[in-house]
């Protein structure tokens, strides 16, 4: 399967993700962002479609819906994101969503290592996310990403990668600090028993 880069910012990508199979769907209908996706026509492992069924329609930049449904159905993972308003150099993943039934299947590292070089060839120097759960902060870790210390306002870990190539302070030690932090807050049971298998281990190989 191969992402597909939609638009950047200034060309007002939009997409109608269902809010009920996406996290964050509706902070992609807006069109400040640029888009990125992995859609199920991109799938290698993607069956032709039989004589009776027609292929899925194809995703373009402004083209809010498909033409036979109100959601952009082909969609398996997207990603939103622009530049930062101080730095130029700095892309910033402002989300990064996968459908529900294929969380865990590595879409989401998959299409942030692909906007990452799409951000190196428009010139970007660095890429930057925050993230607010251990899921998502290992997910990024797995694009080459790594924690910087730093929160948000909301307490959201920051991790940055340079755009050319994975991070290079990938330590276990840093890696650690981060999954500390989210240790110190209130969990879930799903959270705390993956925080509680991962004590001690070294940050994931970008893959």
């Amino acid at each position: 399967m191969e992402p597909r880069l939609l638009g950047w910012p200034e060309e007002g990508p939009t997409l109608r993700l269902d809010h009920r199979r996406f996290s964050y769907a509706g902070k992609f209908v807006m069109s400040n962002t640029g888009k990125a996706v992995i859609g199920a026509s991109d799938r290698a492992d993607r069956a032709e479609p039989s004589v009776s069924e027609p292929p899925d329609e194809s995703i373009s930049p402004g083209d809010g819906h498909n033409a036979d449904g109100e959601y952009d159905a082909d969609v398996l993972a997207a990603v939103a994101f622009n530049g930062d308003r101080t730095d130029p150099g700095v892309l910033w993943l402002r989300y990064v969503t996968v459908r529900d039934d294929l969380r865990g299947e590595g879409l989401g590292p998959r299409l942030c290592r692909f906007l990452a070089r799409c951000g190196a060839d428009r010139g970007y120097d660095r890429l930057r996310i925050a993230v607010n759960n251990p899921f998502a902060y290992q997910a990024l870790y797995r694009a080459g990403f790594s924690f910087t210390g730093k929160t948000t306002g909301i307490a959201e870990l920051v991790l940055e990668r340079p755009a050319a190539k994975p991070a290079e302070d990938r330590s276990e030690t840093t890696y650690q600090e981060g999954l500390d932090a989210y240790r110190a807050r209130n969990l879930s049971t799903g959270e705390r028993t993956f925080l509680d298998r991962r004590r001690g281990c070294p940050p994931p190989s970008p893959e």
